[in-house]
Parts: structure tokens; sequence; C-alpha cells
């Protein structure tokens, strides 16, 4: 499925993901607020609570009522071995196929010659 025909709730779960990943949302640290990240991102709400909710079903966050949603200690660990596999399995396959079609050189891809 190509990053365009995505439904949005997976690609604000993909942001919310790389943010954790990242270190921007801290592990023990809360989620921004469904109305806030909403806003932030120009989404419906029902669409960030539907991204905020998979990640409660998958564990990485826990929800503190009348606080928030806090991310779980690991839960950084977990989306990146996560996000590893999706991509080996998934994208990578394509990327290489591209690479060999266009006859590009991985040396090529790390700047260690010129094009």
């Amino acid at each position: 499925m190509s990053q365009s025909s995505r439904p949005v709730y997976l690609k604000l779960r993909d942001m919310i993901a790389a943010a954790i990943i990242e270190g921007r949302y801290a592990e023990g640290g809360m989620l921004p607020s469904v109305r806030a990240f909403a806003s932030e991102q120009g989404a419906n709400p029902l669409t960030v609570a539907k991204a905020y909710q998979q990640f409660q079903i998958d564990g990485l966050v826990e929800v503190q009522r009348g606080v928030g949603m806090r991310v779980v200690p690991g839960a950084a660990d977990k989306l990146r071995r996560a996000e590893r596999a999706r991509f080996i399995d998934r994208e990578w396959p394509e990327i290489h196929a591209r690479i060999r079609r266009l006859g590009i050189d991985p040396a090529e891809l790390l700047g260690l010659t010129e094009h």
C-alpha cells in the first residue's frame, strides 16, 4: 500500500511512533492530548483517537484517567523492532528491486562514490 493511499489514522500512528522512537515523546512522558495533536496536525480528533487507541491496544501507552496517555517503558525499543521488521519485510524488497533495476552501485548510495 502506497503512503498516499494509507488511512489517515495510520499516517498519524507512524508520526507518533517516529516521535517515540526518536525520544520526542519520552518513555514515562505524556502524549499530547487528542485535541492538541489533532489541532497541530489539522486532523479530526476522532481520527487521532483511533491512532492513539492502537498504541493502547499494542501496550505502548497506558491511560491515566483524567490525565492522558503515558508512554510505557520499553515502548521505543518495541516500536523500533517492529518498524525495522516492517521495513525489511515490506519496504526493502521494493527499494532493493528498484536499485537493481536502475543499476545503482550500493557504494554510490552510501556516498562513497560519485554517480
